[in-house]
């Protein structure tokens, strides 16, 4: 039976504790964070122990194959935040790019485009080392003690949930090749139902070996080599260089107020400046100062979050190739906020070939009690990602490298060893010297419009954290659209549509998957998603 959560109207409660709360996508996933805290582990730990969870019981959004992020408050009061992301193999130059690809297709070079899957998508994977960082700088307990549960899962095996039953038919026509469909598919045929028990034993045998030697395990050795050999069978250019070379980074996070919350994001390559540019057009506007079921609220929000698309498109890409202007600066926000009027504006949203507006990702929050806060986020950008498994390990590979452009004029274009523009933003809020919360909203380009709304709905309207993810919600399209949820009120919708905005409706799967947890003065608490599978829990 399909999945169809427009049926439910389930109510959630915000989720209180005294020692940790822990909020994803998977309850199974929730409650092997969980168990590390009950061990002794801090939310570094935990949060670790839910994302490679997550690798095996969501393997449709996330993976080994792909990179994970951070943003944390720690116990001692440091803010900061972690990006473990790959770039593009250091052979895989435009012009090399466009030969191959233009070979494949049976067309000239000139006339190639990145495609959004195969081996050209392929970037170089961080999660491993970004796990293995955050447990080593920021945990209490060992990487192998962590990732035990993930293991213990993969191979004993576990009853798939529904939302994600759903998401992963999307394999039985993305996997081509007999290891990837014996892999992730029932019988290699088809992807399992909800409830069905399924065992991914190659994966647990990765994460073992892993667990057994260290992150290094995939950037060296018999994993790498399986990487490398599968990406390069299919005629791509990654090679145990780009593997070895890879490290992950430690980086300060920009931040923005917002009517009197500090904002914090991570920055470039990371479209973390368009919610914090969008949230600052919002303050200039007085979008928060609406009433709430008022089409103006939305109208003044969205025009805004348009006009950060707008920049941040057009100039967010590695820090190290490009210089990217102040977007979140009050300054600029002012200027922009001139833009906005009583109708919609003509605003292009997106650039060309980006294939990111739609992306499949994970997100989890952890607190504990010692007052840090985790919002946490792995991903493998599209579904499993390139269509590609290394060998008989069960690492999907991702295809972020989907989104560089072969146009040289492109401000996301591929060069060696760059990182691409990346969608996945941790989110984390500062309400008062001690009361954090780590926050974000999943998929694609509905992130930093859900932080957007996310924000506006605690900060300006009081929600409970729960209320702030039920609330239903909006998001602007690369067509120029703007989609709403069947719960927006018909008032609100026919307002939109006066003041000139092209309304249509989608499923409530594509308005992002939030999670959020906080410590307000030693009380904590979480929220999950009510579009996910997922559920908060506490102790």
């Amino acid at each position: 039976m399909d999945s169809d959560i427009d049926q439910f109207g389930s109510r959630r409660s915000t989720v209180y504790a005294h020692n940790g709360v822990v909020t994803t996508s998977q309850p199974l996933a929730a409650s092997a964070g969980l168990r590390v805290l009950r061990e002794g582990g801090n939310a570094f730990d935990a949060a670790v122990a839910t994302a490679a969870m997550l690798n095996v019981v969501e393997p449709t959004s996330t993976g080994l194959g792909g990179d994970v992020f951070m943003l944390y408050r720690t116990a001692d009061g440091s803010v900061g935040g972690m990006r473990s992301c790959g770039g593009a193999p250091a052979g895989a130059t435009r012009e090399r790019v466009r030969e191959a690809l233009g070979n494949e297709r049976g067309v000239a070079p000139e006339e190639a485009t990145m495609p959004e899957r195969g081996p050209h998508t392929v970037t170089v994977p961080g999660t491993a080392r970004g796990w293995e960082l955050t447990v080593e700088r920021f945990g209490r307990r060992s990487f192998a003690e962590v990732l035990q549960p993930a293991i213990q899962s993969a191979i004993d095996g576990y009853p798939v949930s529904e939302v994600i039953a759903s998401a992963w038919t999307h394999a039985e026509t993305l996997f081509e090749r007999a290891n990837a469909r014996s892999a992730y598919l029932v019988g290699g045929k088809r992807a399992p139902r909800a409830g069905e028990t399924v065992t991914l034993p190659e994966l647990g045998s990765s994460l073992q070996t892993i667990a057994e030697r260290g992150a290094d395990a995939v950037y060296e050795g018999p994993i790498a080599d399986a990487i490398v050999t599968e990406v390069q069978d299919a005629g791509g250019f990654l090679t145990m260089d780009d593997l070895a070379a890879f490290e992950p980074e430690l980086l300060t996070p920009v931040s923005a107020s917002y009517n009197g919350v500090e904002v914090y994001e991570l920055p470039p390559n990371n479209q973390g400046l368009i919610a914090l540019e969008a949230l600052t057009i919002a303050e200039e506007l007085g979008a928060g100062d609406c009433e709430y079921t008022s089409a103006e609220r939305v109208h003044r929000f969205a025009e805004a979050t348009k006009l950060a698309f707008h920049d941040g498109h057009r100039y967010i890409t590695d820090p190290a190739y490009e210089e990217i202007p102040p977007l979140a600066s009050t300054a600029y926000g002012r200027k922009r906020a001139q833009q906005v009027g009583e109708k919609a504006g003509e605003f292009t949203f997106g650039v060309p070939d980006a294939h990111a507006e739609d992306a499949d990702t994970v997100l989890l929050c952890v607190a504990d009690n010692a007052g840090n806060v985790v919002s946490y986020i792995n991903s493998r950008f599209a579904g499993f990602g390139s269509g590609l498994v290394a060998g008989d390990t069960g690492i999907a590979l991702q295809n972020r490298g989907s989104s560089f452009s072969l146009n040289p004029e492109h401000p996301n274009r591929l060069e060696p060893e760059k990182r691409p523009f990346h969608t996945l933003i941790p989110g984390l809020l500062e309400f008062g010297p001690d009361d954090w919360a780590a926050f974000g909203v999943m998929g694609g380009y509905m992130q930093p419009q859900g932080h957007v709304q996310v924000v506006s709905n605690l900060v300006d309207y009081d929600h409970s954290l729960q209320a702030a993810l039920d609330a239903p919600r909006w998001r602007y399209r690369e067509n120029g659209r703007l989609a709403v949820e069947t719960r927006i009120p018909e008032r609100i919708q026919h307002g939109l549509v006066r003041r000139g905005h092209d309304l249509s409706i989608l499923s409530p799967i594509m308005f992002g998957g939030a999670q959020i947890a906080r410590n307000n003065h030693g009380t904590l608490s979480a929220a999950t998603e009510p579009r996910k599978d997922g559920n908060a829990v506490g102790y």
